[in-house]
């Protein structure tokens, strides 16, 4: 039984963790298009 409780604490940190990177990921996507599109704003004024 702590095998099966411990196994399934290791996983669970592991996605959270992934999770975490992968929400970073888009974050930071996200912030270069708003960049982008700021730019393209500030050009066509």
């Amino acid at each position: 039984m702590k095998k099966i409780i411990s196994v399934l604490s290791i996983l669970m940190v592991t996605i959270g963790l992934s999770a975490c990177n992968t929400m970073s990921g888009l974050g930071k996507d996200v912030e270069r298009g708003g960049e982008k599109v700021q730019g393209a704003a500030e050009k066509n004024k």
